[in-house]
């Protein structure tokens, strides 16, 4: 069932944006986060969620869509996402977040798939721009942004070919094809 639920949970880009996701969701997917280890017990990440237009407006255009498709500025109007989970270092606590944000994207994200909704993760955000754009008190180091949405595209994993060659790509169908290395190539007997 675990294997399932990573497999479903892939990084989605396009949603059904009139798909709307209550802030009760984004708590209960927060929840999860907020029970996963953390580095130290410190629990140092603090949130920021997203899920009107006017606020999801704010944050759409700080983000960084799909770097492997030059051709492609993000979703359009209508696809974009329907709630956002910003995460946020609480430099107060702690100056290091050691990897809790890794963990508690896993965790949100898998919740997230559970609920039949789909998320993309983002590192490469405007980071100066959001944080005017929210308001954000210099205490908070803005880390990582989760979009969320019920999924608008197929996600398909296929073996790997070129093993230099790790780029996702769209067919001429828009099936969002993603190149994962064999388990037999990741192990090594040594």
């Amino acid at each position: 069932m675990l294997r399932e639920l990573i497999i479903k949970n892939r990084t989605y880009r396009r949603f059904y944006e009139d798909v709307k996701i209550e802030r009760e969701t984004l708590e209960e997917l927060i929840d999860l986060a907020r029970l996963s280890s953390t580095g130290g017990n410190l629990q140092s990440l603090k949130y920021i969620v997203s899920y009107t237009e006017e606020k999801n407006s704010l944050i759409f255009p700080h983000l960084k869509w799909a770097g492997y498709l030059k051709d492609w500025d993000g979703p359009i109007e209508g696809e974009r996402p329907a709630g956002y989970i910003v995460i946020l270092l609480d430099k107060g606590i702690s100056k290091n977040c050691f990897w809790d944000h890794g963990i508690a994207c896993q965790s949100i994200l898998l919740g997230a798939a559970e609920k039949g909704l789909g998320g993309c993760m983002f590192g490469a955000v405007d980071r100066e721009g959001l944080n005017k754009a929210l308001e954000i008190p210099e205490q908070y180091e803005l880390l990582l942004v989760i979009a969320l949405g019920k999924p608008k595209e197929e996600v398909e994993l296929v073996d790997l070919k070129n093993s230099q060659d790790v780029k996702y790509w769209r067919d001429e169908n828009q099936v969002h094809h993603v190149p994962k290395r064999k388990l037999e190539d990741l192990i090594l007997d040594i």
